[in-house]
């Protein structure tokens, strides 16, 4: 999940006729983008010190375990479903392209209760013939057979958030797995799963080159279709924010790593196509690609996030954070906490945000097709960044050997995606004057 903005519990929103939507505006959007869902299971065993995720630690029982109970489990469920109900006029007829069940750790949750929810939203909604269905699984939760049982539940494609492979580099990052766990959870995965992707984290506390390099062999030597990277940050309102984990790398180092990391990927056939995934053909994650295409994405589940086109506005939604409340409240028919309509001047930096991550950048035509502004809107952006050398033109397949490129589609220069920050601020709304 992409997170755009923090959420502020307030009033219930109310609900509204579909016609409040589908009043006139200042957007003209001619065809909608594809639909995705987006499914929050909250429950961790342990908050990680570094997470701003919304996610929530189990309590424990009297025999000092944390387990997810199953009435809980089934009830989350039950809001779940309620939630997708009371959303279903607005997506109404809009087939579904992918799934992504996050969290949190969703892996928590038994493979019956995810048959159960599986089974619920195949009911509900519309889904493509083979769509993508995703599970983030820890292996912390990891239980031999478990990952087949997800499978027959009707997941297709596993994300194992291993983030590393040593015992001393997931201590000191507060992780409930050891590098056992991980590598056991790998395997089973690459046997219950034709498609599957693992989760690293680099510049850990104390990391060196050759600890990374190290951790690249044993990640690299599972043949992973499927590599996301991170680079570990110290976010707001994080344990690691009010006590920072010491001997962090510093930048020259992190770079470092970052390029050692796009070279040995490289060199097994991992394709970097964002700025932090790598896939072999085949394998990219048709959900992530959706984000940053400015797809639409429906959200359910505890804080979960969503955006939907309609054609004359974008809006954007927010359910409840609180695991309770948020159960309280779907079950009533109010999962939305609040929303708002994406005004039109910050249009172009929410869509450049997320297709500038993309090695391959963007269609010029999916710019207006998705936020329904003229390309005059951001011609001065982008000249700027092609001046500054961070974008360029994308030259089509059938120009001639020589010939000036045809601006159909831009893309980050290997400096723009380097520096992807600067080049991302370039279309920021100018700040309003007065008052």
């Amino acid at each position: 999940m992409i997170p755009i903005a923090p959420q502020v519990e307030g009033p219930v929103v109310a609900a509204r006729d579909m016609q409040h939507y589908l009043r006139p505006g200042t957007l003209s959007l001619g065809a909608l983008p594809p639909l995705a869902l987006y499914v929050h299971l909250p429950w961790c065993l342990k908050k990680c010190p570094y997470c701003d995720f919304n996610s929530h630690e189990l309590q424990r029982g009297s025999s000092g375990a944390a387990v997810l109970d199953e009435a809980l489990q089934q009830r989350y469920i039950d809001a779940l479903m309620a939630d997708l109900e009371a959303a279903l006029p607005l997506v109404w007829g809009r087939r579904v392209h992918s799934v992504f069940i996050g969290g949190g750790t969703p892996s928590l949750f038994t493979p019956e209760r995810i048959d159960t929810l599986i089974a619920g939203l195949r009911a509900r909604l519309p889904l493509e013939a083979g769509a993508e269905i995703t599970l983030e699984a820890n292996p912390g939760t990891f239980e031999r057979e478990r990952f087949r049982a997800y499978r027959a539940a009707g997941v297709t494609r596993l994300s194992i958030g291993v983030q590393s492979f040593d015992d001393t580099a997931l201590q000191r990052i507060g992780r409930v797995h050891d590098a056992a766990m991980a590598r056991a959870a790998v395997e089973e995965a690459r046997e219950a799963f034709e498609t599957f992707n693992l989760d690293l984290m680099y510049a850990l506390p104390g990391q060196t080159l050759a600890q990374l390099a190290q951790e690249l062999d044993t990640a690299l030597g599972y043949a992973p279709p499927h590599l996301s990277i991170y680079h570990l940050t110290v976010e707001p309102n994080t344990a690691f924010a009010n006590r920072p984990p010491e001997h962090l790398p510093d930048d020259d180092l992190a770079s470092d790593m970052l390029d050692l990391i796009t070279e040995r990927t490289a060199a097994v056939g991992l394709e970097r196509y964002e700025v932090s995934a790598f896939a072999k053909n085949g394998h990219r994650c048709a959900h992530n690609l959706n984000y940053w295409q400015f797809g639409d994405y429906l959200g359910i589940g505890a804080g979960a996030h969503g955006k939907l086109s309609f054609p004359h506005r974008v809006l954007r939604q927010v359910r409840w954070r609180e695991p309770q409340l948020y159960m309280q409240h779907a079950l009533a028919g109010r999962a939305v906490s609040n929303e708002h309509e994406v005004a039109r001047r910050d249009l172009p930096f929410e869509f450049m945000m997320n297709a500038l991550r993309l090695r391959e950048g963007f269609e010029l035509a999916r710019y207006t097709e998705r936020t329904g502004l003229p390309l005059s809107s951001i011609s001065s952006a982008l000249q700027q960044a092609q001046d500054r050398g961070l974008l360029e033109p994308v030259p089509t397949a059938d120009a001639p050997t020589g010939a000036p490129a045809l601006a159909a589609a831009m893309r980050p220069t290997a400096r723009g995606f380097d520096f992807l920050s600067d080049l991302q601020a370039l279309f920021l709304a100018e700040p309003v004057r007065g008052g």
